[in-house]
């Protein structure tokens, strides 16, 4: 009967987002934005007729994996080595803001107090789920818009990878003040080492395939080998490094970025995640959210929790990328498209849920934020593209070493 139950299920997600995508698309809207609608919509908010299920949950995770690995494929490596250093510091301002806006909300909301007594602690944890980036949410809408590609696309994709490792690292600070056996070292260390190893496999990986796809050039085989290397270094990176599924998924795409069948993967993976996964990731955003417990005190909390969250992102990267001479425009790009939130603000607040360092209630912010920053992204994001093409000749010289011009 349960697989009946999920037969109906994906039936009704696939239906919906794909009404509601059209109808965002008629409406000039992204189409994401209409899937996650559809969640909202069919979910416990509005209709109540799915549920969000371990099956759902699975599948969701699937869908951001291949959404990750295809953003992969088309990041170019030239860009994403002269944008670099650029994305490290901006993704450190992108977590600093946050995590000192989140603690100075909730001690304004409980009273503050001193460096490492409980309330102090909670209060940055509240800062630690500020910090997470989601940038599956990005992609997807800069991949509709085109500008995935380039300078401003590849830094916001190499910032956000980079933001969600510092994010885990300063989980992992605060943990340790709350649990003595949370090694920071070790984790520091596991990570380090996985960046160190896709890097040497990764070579390996690519010379490799080089050959195969000189022999079977456009052929199906290309793609299904593409597919389980995502989900081995999806696998390893989650299992054995403790470093985020998405961010193996998407070092595989850059291993293959660079060989001739790189678009003919990535058009495959396409097929997969438009039918399918990526309809029902996201609208299990939409799933997640339940709103039948929020009391006065806590909504008006909710509401500053996603305020400050979104303006700190932004604040953080936005004002990182002006020092590197990008426009102001270009800027607000970079800090709005680092703005979404998702599955790393929830494993962040289940990891504070575990060590008694978040109440329960406050899930529903996260939700919230997640299904805000999900929706708000994408729109702003097109707006800002429609009355600011991407022009981004002024930083090359920037990026080659050479005299940047001065912005006017």
């Amino acid at each position: 009967m349960e697989t009946y139950s999920v037969l109906r299920d994906l039936c009704i997600i696939i239906v919906f987002g794909k009404a509601f995508g059209i109808l965002a698309r008629k409406l000039r809207a992204p189409q994401v934005v209409g899937e996650i609608i559809a969640g909202l919509v069919i979910g416990p908010c509005v209709l109540g007729i799915v549920q969000q299920t371990d099956f759902l949950s699975v599948m969701a995770e699937i869908g951001v994996i291949l959404l990750m690995f295809s953003a992969g494929l088309e990041t170019s490596i030239q860009d994403l080595k002269r944008t670099g250093i650029i994305a490290f510091l901006i993704a450190c301002a992108g977590v600093l803001v946050p995590l000192i806006g989140g603690t100075l909300l909730y001690e304004a909301f409980y009273g503050f107090s001193p460096w490492g007594s409980e309330n102090f602690l909670k209060a940055m944890m509240i800062g630690c789920i500020m910090t997470a980036t989601s940038v599956s949410i990005t992609v997807r809408a800069l991949q509709e818009l085109g500008h995935l590609k380039g300078i401003v696309g590849t830094t916001i994709m190499s910032a956000a990878i980079i933001d969600d490792v510092i994010g885990i690292i300063v989980l992992t600070v605060v943990l340790g003040f709350k649990d003595p056996s949370a090694n920071i070292g070790r984790t520091c260390l596991m990570t380090v080492l996985f960046f160190v190893l896709a890097l040497v496999l990764g070579y390996a990986i690519f010379r490799i395939f080089k050959a195969f796809d000189e022999h079977y050039l456009h052929t199906r085989r290309v793609p299904i080998l593409g597919l389980a290397l995502c989900m081995f270094m999806a696998y390893v990176a989650e299992h054995y490094f403790g470093v985020a599924d998405i961010t193996g998924a998407y070092l595989a795409g850059i291993i293959l970025s660079s060989i001739k069948d790189a678009d003919y993967i990535a058009e495959k993976m396409d097929i997969n995640s438009y039918m399918l996964f990526g309809p029902i990731f996201f609208a299990s955003i939409g799933l997640k959210t339940d709103i039948t417990g929020l009391t006065p005190a806590i909504l008006i909390f909710c509401v500053c929790f996603v305020l400050v969250a979104m303006v700190t992102k932004i604040i953080g990267c936005g004002l990182m990328a002006r020092v590197f001479h990008f426009h102001w425009n270009e800027s607000l790009k970079i800090g709005i498209g680092m703005m979404t939130r998702g599955e790393v603000a929830l494993i962040v607040a289940q990891k504070g849920l575990a060590v008694g360092l978040l109440d329960s209630t406050y899930f529903t912010a996260v939700i919230l934020l997640i299904v805000c920053s999900s929706i708000l992204t994408p729109v702003l994001l097109k707006l800002l593209y429609a009355r600011y093409p991407d022009n981004t000749e002024h930083l090359e010289g920037r990026y080659s070493n050479e005299p940047a011009q001065q912005n006017t």
